[in-house]
């Protein structure tokens, strides 16, 4: 979604656009976090979310009752709480009909409100409305004429945009103030505190928490500093504040009617104290609003509760959450406790694999069958054949599975664990186990703990051979720890868990959810659940004293469940504290990101510090991002949110642009190179949420993990710009000098370096050997104005030229020759005369959008710029060339396009795509010669014949002689008689004498090859300057009398417009790698070219094309304006080293979290604001590229790869 807009006059890109990250290079870092504008602006913002939406300070004046009418609006519903109130307390009426007066009377009041501002907005007049240069513009200009006048009220009350939200968010309101009424009377509040002035406090703000809420529900929405969707399409902001209060008042509900539990009448208290400071949490962003509350909650459940993973789509999410807590409440229905134990193995199994993969097969093999009844069978390719040999050995394993489970779990004798028992001898070797793998994934890494440089790791990695020669004992290890993760570690906890006697107690609901996540993890993230099944048999080793909590009241299902939450939250703080101390540290040893507030911030976070770690904890606790505010060592809550941190699908949007094309080539190659190296372990322990970071060259690469699940993975790739802007460059520089420091070590050095750059969030993995193109740029001074090569130049274009129509005629199909035989005995001889100019411009097989252009100067045709000036349309314009797109002279050639498969001019070109206006034509008698269209002297020669329709002449007799005195018939008579795809009955060395000897085929060939030869060079026949070079080769031709000729022919032109480009490419060789002696090297280097090559331009879609269909090597030519020269650009397909690293997924999620309240809440566009300026170690920039559209502006995005790790 590029350009997408976020706010009035802003976009995605305007954010991080080149200048700014230019200007932020050269500012200090004391710049405003938010400018005065800004600021004025979230001050008014601020107060109004605080109070759920009353704004009480505005931008202008307003009248009182504008004010008074807000205060009175925002006390109905305590008014109609306190009538209830009052009721109850004197006795009048039962509690739960004082809630139902209360509701109903909040419930009429909703409806009269919503009801009046429907009538306001049909009272008003529909004015156009002026755009406004600034966001607040709308809110500036209100006029009130009375209290109740259709202005006021639409300013109070902006209404709903559908009529049933009017009547839900209505129907909402009553029941919201009923349940508060009940949540707060005085009598049942003062039993929970015990204390009147407790009491009191939790009555009156209590009442301010409900009235918050029902203000945002039916009056007017404020916006949440916790905003998840950019637009609320569906308005589910309004329903944020009244669901919490629902669910406090739930707790309390669930207390009156079971009265005996001791835990919940602690937790109701504690919510009752905590529902005063909703309005707090709320206006801090800690409480999610209903979305990513949902999302969140069912990855928490399905992970944690049900042994699941995080889905890669929010659909998948979904149905695997109903299908695995499905299995759950089945499992506890199932009497049998074999049963039981085989089908929480089975289905343990089945939605641990890749289900859509196995709905693959299931609809290939039914394709299948259904096309063996027709004449073609559909083919069956490589991934097909795979993936049945993957299947066969998924129901192998679970087969095992099945019959280890149930044969274990029949004869064995259970007891309580001891010493001696089964149980306890597969747990020593289930350690024995995890400690082996341990070891023999740290092996893989290039540093082990993150710290200490890997010894077995190749010191020195710089090419691809020399690299998978060192590791090549390394992926021997790696295929030993694949065995041991895939095949034994899961029988193995099968076996564990078999044996345990919980299993042979009657059913129960804790039994049932801990097994079936135990089952479930087993195979879903067997490297979690070995670590927490060794952990669990640990204590049991320990610990065998009966009385004891840890093993009274838990199973063995219960442990492992209470285990894998402290792990992952254990994971979590100490990433999140790793992120904290490195955003406090480096606000003060990084002089570039030193503010004044520095010292200020360290000291008041050392002083404080037990409440950072209280909010560190308490982020961890609800697994929510740690939100530095504008990326300083200010910490906040974050609200929780999906694993994905964006509410939109993966791989939906993206910034497209020229470069993402080359992120489209290596992405297949990549997934293959992540799939052995995944399967080693080399990227250390693969959970959902994990991030890494990929580097070659130009190019970055970021890789996050979707999905884990047995012996698949769900990727997402994402390709960030290639433009050199300060930001990106300085932080680039310092990944670069990171992946250094791991990789390029001399062989000479001995022992464990440690890691230099430990405090970056970015910690070195290892390299991946992937297909894709490197890209060299050299400045051609000295070759491209040599007067020797471009006089060569001259003489080798038209040799080329020969040679690509002769193979251009023969490998036209035969049938086109049949056409022109038959056409030759009924058509006169055809003559064309130079000045006709068809009104319609031809149009080749490039088709590209005309524009306004320069005109052609050559007033010195030795200069080495191309000069412009600007003219008029009309009958002496300039007129753009079919089948060419015209490159911003210079060695990048990168332009914004909105598709790959369309073609944009930008209009501030240095030069535009044009040729030189024509001089008008003489109608009086032309010196001209027509070539008759005279048979062939031999019928072999019509294979190699020209079309009829490139015969016509258009040039004087005088220019004719000239050419022929100019065309290499000697190399014209070589390629004839070597050309190797000609049949016949005869000899084929006779046949192509007897062609090469065809007098009127070789004037034929004259006239169409030198006639383009006169046209690329224009009216002077001279040497060319650099500058005619690149015009011509952007396909900018010069006007000559046979320009007209060769337009109407858009094939002969683009075969033309090659010969030109291989001439260039053809001279750059000579002048580099030395002269060609002979024909047959000729030869060679114009086939390698033919087959090898794409000459051309960045711009065409042509490249975009050779890209994907990886041509082995690319050239473009350019000129550099600001060095003034000109410049090659060469890609080169080769399989080279990608470096990767992985990130601390912590400070991803906290700088997203960031981004998102900055943009999203506090609008801060600034190009140049700080939380947008390079940081070595958080790398700000680039984490800001990689987030989703419209707030990040990847360049190209995929949609979720499967990886497979068997």
């Amino acid at each position: 979604m590029p350009g997408q807009r976020l706010f009035p006059g802003v976009t995605s890109r305007d954010c991080c656009s080149s200048k700014g990250c230019d200007q932020m290079s050269r500012m200090s870092p004391d710049v405003p976090l938010l400018n005065a504008y800004k600021q004025d602006f979230f001050l008014k913002r601020f107060p109004q979310t605080l109070l759920g939406g009353p704004r009480l300070r505005l931008g202008f004046r307003a009248p009182p009752y504008v004010y008074v009418n807000q205060i009175i609006l925002f006390l109905m519903p305590w008014v109609w709480g306190g009538v209830g109130t009052l009721l109850y307390e004197f006795a009048v009426l039962e509690d739960y009909y004082t809630a139902a007066l209360s509701g109903g009377l909040m419930l009429f009041t909703a409806f009269v409100i919503q009801l009046t501002a429907v009538y306001a907005r049909s009272q008003s007049t529909t004015v156009q409305r002026i755009l406004a240069s600034d966001i607040l513009a709308e809110e500036d200009e209100h006029e009130f004429s009375s209290c109740t006048g259709a202005e006021t009220i639409k300013f109070l009350i902006p209404g709903k945009k559908y009529m049933a939200n009017t009547i839900f968010h209505s129907v909402l309101a009553g029941v919201v103030c009923a349940l508060g009424t009940w949540y707060l009377l005085p009598y049942r509040v003062t039993l929970l505190c015990g204390n009147l002035g407790g009491a009191t406090l939790l009555f009156v703000f209590g009442w301010v928490t409900v009235c918050i809420g029902e203000y945002s529900l039916i009056v007017n929405t404020a916006t949440e500093t916790a905003t998840f969707q950019t637009q609320d399409t569906y308005e589910l902001t309004p329903l944020m504040r009244p669901l919490y209060i629902v669910f406090f008042v739930s707790v309390d509900l669930a207390h009156r009617f079971m009265i005996h539990v001791p835990a919940l009448e602690q937790v109701n208290q504690i919510l009752h104290i905590l529902f005063i400071f909703l309005p707090f949490l709320w206006a801090l962003g800690t409480l999610p609003p209903p979305d990513a509350l949902f999302l969140w909650a069912m990855e928490q459940v399905l992970e944690f509760g049900l042994g699941g993973s995080p889905m890669s789509t929010h659909l998948r999410l979904l149905a695997m959450f109903i299908i695995s807590a499905g299995v759950a409440v089945t499992s506890y229905f199932i009497p049998s406790p074999v049963c039981v134990v085989l089908f929480m193995t089975g289905l343990g199994f089945l939605l641990s694999l890749n289900l859509s993969e196995m709905g693959f097969i299931f609809k290939h093999h039914v394709t299948r069958h259904r096309a063996r009844t027709k004449p073609k069978a559909l083919p069956s390719g490589s991934r097909t054949q795979f993936t049945w040999k993957e299947c066969g050995f998924y129901i192998t394993m679970l087969a095992l599975a099945l019959v280890e489970s149930s044969v274990l779990h029949h004869f064995a004798e259970f007891s309580h664990m001891s010493k001696s028992s089964s149980q306890t001898i597969v747990g020593y070797m289930l350690m024995i186990l995890l400690a082996l793998l341990w070891i023999l994934r740290e092996i893989q890494t290039v540093y082990i703990f993150g710290v200490f440089r890997n010894p077995f790791y190749p010191k020195d990695v710089q090419t691809v051979t020399v690299f998978l020669k060192k590791q090549a004992k390394l992926m021997k290890i790696g295929v030993a720890r694949r065995i041991l993760l895939t095949l034994v570690s899961p029988l193995a906890m099968i076996a564990f868990l078999s044996l345990d006697s919980s299993l042979q107690r009657p059913p129960s609901v804790a039994v049932s959810i801990g097994f079936t996540r135990a089952f479930r993890m087993v195979w879903q993230n067997t490297e979690n659940a070995l670590l927490e099944t060794v952990t669990v048999a640990v204590v049991h080793t320990l610990i065998f004293n009966k009385d004891l909590w840890w093993n009274r009241n838990l199973n063995t299902g219960l442990r492992l469940l209470l285990v894998g939450i402290v792990r992952d939250r254990l994971v979590q703080f100490v990433s999140k504290l790793q992120f904290a101390l490195t955003v406090l540290l480096a606000s003060w040893t990084e002089k570039k990101q030193r503010r004044k507030s520095a010292a200020t911030l360290c000291v008041l976070n050392t002083v404080f510090s037990p409440f950072v770690l209280v909010f560190v904890v308490f982020s961890t606790l609800l697994s929510s991002p740690l939100l530095p505010l504008f990326t300083l060592p200010v910490f906040l809550v974050g609200f929780p949110r999906p694993i994905q941190s964006w509410p939109g699908a993966v791989g939906t949007a993206a910034s497209v642009c020229a470069d993402t094309v080359y992120y489209h080539q290596l992405v297949p190659g990549l997934t293959v190179a992540l799939q052995s190296a995944m399967a080693a372990g080399s990227l250390g322990l693969l959970l959902p949420g994990s991030h890494y970071l990929g580097r070659f060259q130009d190019r970055l690469l970021w890789i996050m993990i979707l999905e884990r699940g047995y012996t698949y993975c769900s990727v997402s790739i994402k390709g960030l710009e290639l433009q050199e802007t300060s930001c990106h460059t300085a932080e680039a520089g310092r990944v670069d000098e990171v992946f250094e420091g791991a990789f390029v070590q001399e062989e000479s050095t001995r022992g464990c370096s440690l890691n230099e750059h430990f405090g970056n969030i970015l910690t070195p993995c290892t390299v991946l050997p992937v297909k894709l193109y490197s890209d060299a740029r050299n400045v051609l001074s000295g070759i491209i104005d040599s007067h020797e090569n471009l006089k060569e130049f001259k003489d080798d274009l038209a040799k080329v030229l020969v040679w690509l129509l002769i193979q251009y005629c023969s490998r036209k199909p035969s049938g086109q020759e049949n056409v022109h035989k038959t056409e030759n005995k009924r058509k006169a001889p055809l003559l064309i005369p130079s000045t006709s100019r068809p009104s319609p411009q031809p149009q080749g097989p490039e088709d590209t959008d005309s524009s306004e252009s320069d005109n052609w100067c050559d007033e010195n045709i030795f200069d080495d710029e191309p000069t412009s000036k600007k003219g008029k349309e009309g009958n002496g314009q300039l007129k753009v060339l079919p089948g060419t797109n015209f490159p911003l002279p210079g060695s990048a050639e990168l332009w914004k396009v909105g598709d790959l498969s369309r073609d944009k001019v930008p209009d501030d070109t240095l030069y535009k795509s044009v040729v030189l206006g024509y001089p008008a034509a003489d109608k009086g008698k032309q010196d001209m010669v027509s070539i008759p269209l005279v048979d062939l002297s031999c019928s072999p020669s019509h294979a190699v014949s020209l079309p009829e329709e490139w015969r016509s002449n258009c040039l004087p007799e005088a220019r004719i002689k000239e050419m022929s005195s100019i065309f290499p018939e000697d190399w014209y008579q070589f390629v004839l008689r070597h050309l190797e795809c000609f049949h016949s009955e005869e000899k084929p060395s006779n046949v192509l004498e007897e062609i090469a000897k065809d007098k009127v085929l070789k004037d034929s060939y004259v006239h169409v090859a030198m006639t383009c030869y006169f046209s690329l060079f224009g009216i002077d026949n001279m040497t060319p300057s650099p500058s005619h070079i690149l015009k011509v080769y952007s396909g900018v031709l010069p006007w000559s009398t046979a320009f007209d000729w060769l337009m109407e022919k858009p094939e002969l032109f683009q075969l033309a417009l090659k010969a030109f480009r291989y001439t260039l490419k053809l001279m750059i060789d000579k002048a580099s790698l030395g002269p060609i002696d002979n024909f047959k090297e000729l030869t060679s280097c114009l086939e390698e070219y033919e087959n090898d090559w794409y000459i051309g331009l960045v711009s065409d879609g042509k490249w975009k094309e050779a890209v994907l269909q990886e041509k082995p090597y690319l050239f473009s030519l350019g000129y550099d304006p600001n060095m003034g020269v000109y410049t090659g650009r060469v890609l080169t397909l080769g399989e080279l080293l990608i470096q990767l690293g992985k990130l601390n997924a912590e400070a991803v999620r906290g700088q997203w979290a960031n981004l998102s309240w900055e943009l999203l809440y506090a609008t801060n566009d600034d190009e140049e604001r700080y939380s947008m300026q390079a940081h070595p170690l958080l790398l700000r920039n680039l984490t800001v590229q990689a987030a989703d559209p419209p707030l990040g502006y990847p360049i190209y995005s995929s949609k979720p790869l499967h990886i497979h790790l068997f």
